[in-house]
């Protein structure tokens, strides 16, 4: 159900992000105004794994979306929360370019406003404006490096630096905001939350987490982290 006000009206939200603030102009401006903003309840779902394309491309300009797998057989399949999309983040140019379907399922973790740029019409119009393409390519070259990053960091690091790293990597908008440190000293994660995106256990978060508490770098609260000493917390990370 769209409440929203019309996708122009968030565009200081959008001016966060990194790869739109650095578009140029008319690519910008196209974007905003093929946009239709969409609302989306705590839960609600965006799109499914295996869905077909008709949503095209994607911003978030409220809220956060979390992104999910799920593997295994069905009496034993385990659940994944990859990343979490806070206001400023475009998502869904893969798509665009090969045409398959959603490989991964997108649910709104708290209520959120997406901005959904429909696939025919921004098509046709990069028909027009080939060298755009281009900017399309370096927002899906900056996900791939944070999915490198990801897994090695999966299998590499210690519990602890991961932990660590995946606060410092939300708090700066996994490096697609303009503002570098931190850009949300707050987040709004739970630990469960925490653990399926680190992949291991709620009770090993919570022991973590309050490690940090107690040497003052975090304050864990209900369903919220606070930042209070960032260059103690990335020093965590190594």
């Amino acid at each position: 159900m769209d409440l929203s006000p019309s996708a122009a009206a968030y565009l200081p939200a959008l001016r966060e992000g990194r790869w739109f603030s650095a578009l140029a102009p008319a690519f910008a401006d196209q974007l905003v105004a093929l946009a239709h903003p969409r609302r989306l309840e705590s839960g609600e779902a965006l799109f499914l794994r295996g869905d077909a394309l008709e949503g095209g491309l994607f911003a978030v300009v409220e809220g956060a979306i979390g992104f999910s797998g799920v593997g295994g057989q069905s009496e034993h399949a385990r659940e994944a929360l990859l990343t979490l999309m806070g206001p400023g983040t475009w998502f869904g140019e893969i798509a665009l370019f090969d045409g398959s379907p959603r490989t991964h399922d997108a649910h709104a973790v708290e209520p959120c406003v997406v901005l959904q740029v429909p696939r025919p019409p921004l098509l046709e119009w990069l028909h027009g404006h080939p060298a755009h393409w281009h900017d399309l390519g370096v927002l899906m070259s900056g996900r791939m490096r944070a999915a490198f990053a990801a897994l090695e960091d999966l299998a590499l690091l210690p519990a602890p630096q991961r932990l660590a790293r995946r606060i410092v990597a939300m708090a700066r908008g996994y490096g697609e905001r303009v503002a570098d440190a931190p850009a949300q000293p707050r987040l709004q994660v739970t630990q469960e939350q925490l653990a399926l995106m680190l992949s291991i256990s709620r009770q090993t978060v919570n022991q973590l987490l309050q490690g940090l508490q107690a040497r003052g770098i975090l304050r864990v609260q209900r369903g919220e982290i606070e930042i209070l000493q960032w260059q103690a917390l990335c020093a965590e990370r190594f």
